[in-house]
């Protein structure tokens, strides 16, 4: 077991003190829910990161566009002939 020691403001430390903040138990879920939250940001980050592979947006967009216009002028001469 390890024991911490921290300097917070009087009146804070009051109101956690009251809430019940200081038991052992409820500091220890107060880490552990901090500690899986960042390494949920974390994970997050590099999952949303983009590939060094990956083509960036605007290069995808322009093949659809390219692709949407030659589809409008199949259609276009199909519907002309």
């Amino acid at each position: 077991m390890t024991t911490i020691r921290i300097d917070l403001p009087d009146a804070l430390a009051r109101e956690a003190a009251g809430a019940g903040l200081f038991e052992p138990t409820c500091l220890a879920q107060i880490f552990e829910r901090q500690l899986r939250t960042r390494a949920f940001r974390a994970w997050i980050g590099q999952v949303s990161a983009p590939s060094e592979d990956e083509p960036p947006m605007e290069e995808i967009q322009a093949e659809i566009d390219a692709y949407r216009e030659e589809r409008r002028a199949a259609r276009r001469r199909t519907a002309g002939a």
